[in-house]
């Protein structure tokens, strides 16, 4: 059974997404990739206590997010789903992605991506996306939906709830050695 959570979540990561944009400089169109343990954010482990109040909270706070900046948000969906990625479709087209066929339930995607497909205008899953920047909220490992070069982002904030949570970014691979200018 869900815990659910009667905290205020959305102005703590507004003010953490904030300070990734200072520094991940997103542009319009770019993705920026979440994973969010809704359990570990109430303090119970990954996977045990999904809840939809902290996956609501969450949302609330990516999605002003996303409307400022005018960027694409990608969910990560749980391990029963292998980790598929939850997206608008307009995104899906302009990267040339490819859908699955699923939907992510809370207990087979997580709440997060549960909540967020409810949300949105036209989801759709995939497998592999390559997302510009990305938030893990309770050590999801969001690593493999990153671009190649993935740098850190430190800020302000160092738990969502009672959740850990990191930011990167990422930036194009630096190539041609000693002579080369960037």
């Amino acid at each position: 059974m869900a815990t659910e959570w009667t905290g205020s979540l959305a102005p703590q990561l507004a003010k953490a997404l904030d300070e990734l944009q200072e520094q991940a400089q997103l542009k319009k169109g770019q993705i920026l990739v979440i994973g969010a343990s809704t359990s570990e954010v109430i303090g119970k482990h990954i996977g045990k206590a999904g809840s939809m109040d902290v996956a609501t909270e969450l949302y609330k706070a990516l999605d002003e997010f996303r409307n400022k900046h005018d960027i694409y948000l990608a969910f990560q969906c749980c391990e029963h789903l292998n980790r598929a990625i939850l997206i608008e479709r307009d995104c899906l087209e302009h990267y040339r992605l490819e859908d699955v066929s699923v939907i992510p339930v809370p207990s087979a995607g997580g709440s997060m991506a549960s909540f967020a497909h409810k949300q949105m205008t036209d989801p759709v899953l995939v497998e592999d996306i390559q997302a510009h920047a990305g938030i893990d909220i309770g050590d999801t490992f969001i690593g493999m939906h990153l671009k190649k070069v993935a740098v850190p982002v430190r800020t302000s904030i160092k738990s969502i709830g009672d959740a850990h949570v990191t930011f990167a970014r990422t930036r194009p691979k630096l190539i041609g050695g000693a002579r080369a200018q960037y």
